[in-house]
């Protein structure tokens, strides 16, 4: 599950700098010149991080502040680079996490970087989504709905459309927990996004004697998708003729 950071920049000694520092460090980065098209990535997906060039952009600063306000960005890690027009003070009120000043050195970088990620590492495990294929109940105020997990993580889920039917608001929902003991998972949840296929919940209130057994069950997900990508890297690595 690699980590993602959003770059929002147009200065090429920048873009090097952090392009170095990021992959060092394992991290990807989706790099924007301009403050619109950031904006709208992160109103549409979850980002581990950001790294902002406010006073270089045209609208770097205020796209600071619109992606702290985003819903699924309000706890991600915020760089923001400063070159003498914003203070530092404006750049933490706007949702800056860092704050570094050009020329950015790589050390520094380097070093909030590594403050940085177990945070990133923490979100992201928050927002990463899991293939299932699970029944699921779904209570509102007049019926009970039946449905399939398509996909979950710790924050949420999104299930297959139910047409019509589809609840709205808030709900309850029921689901079996895959493991060798039976259990139920019950939580309060609101509709976030439908489509013409799907809708997806995110979790408000997990009853208390679900959310451990929950949790050890992502962490479960988790494992099995590192095993994948463990095996599918070796194979590459090594080459059909290894494998022989």
């Amino acid at each position: 599950m690699d980590l993602t950071c959003l770059l929002l920049t147009a200065d090429a000694v920048l873009l090097d700098t952090v392009r170095s520092a990021f992959s060092a460090a394992g991290v990807g980065l989706k790099v924007r010149a301009d403050a619109a098209s950031a904006i709208e990535l992160a109103c549409r997906r979850h980002i581990d991080g950001f790294l902002i060039d406010c006073d270089d952009v045209r609208g770097g600063t205020g796209a600071l502040a619109s992606i702290r306000n985003s819903r699924s960005n309000k706890l991600s890690i915020v760089f923001a680079v400063l070159n003498g027009k914003t203070s530092v003070s404006s750049a933490v009120e706007a949702g800056a996490s860092f704050v570094l000043g050009k020329p950015v050195l790589d050390t520094l970088l380097r070093s909030h970087l590594d403050t940085a990620l177990p945070r990133m590492e923490r979100e992201h495990r928050r927002y990463f989504r899991h293939k299932v294929d699970l029944s699921i109940k779904i209570s509102c105020s007049t019926e009970t709905l039946v449905g399939k997990i398509v996909n979950v993580s710790e924050g949420g889920l999104a299930l297959t459309h139910f047409g019509p039917a589809a609840p709205e608001g808030i709900v309850t929902i029921q689901f079996d927990l895959p493991g060798t003991t039976a259990q139920v998972f019950r939580a309060k949840a609101e509709l976030v996004w439908r489509d013409a296929f799907a809708i997806g919940l995110r979790f408000l209130r997990i009853e208390n004697d679900s959310r451990l057994p929950f949790e050890a069950w992502l962490k479960s997900l988790e494992a099995q998708l590192q095993f994948r990508q463990s095996v599918e890297l070796n194979n590459a690595t090594l080459g059909p003729g290894a494998r022989s």
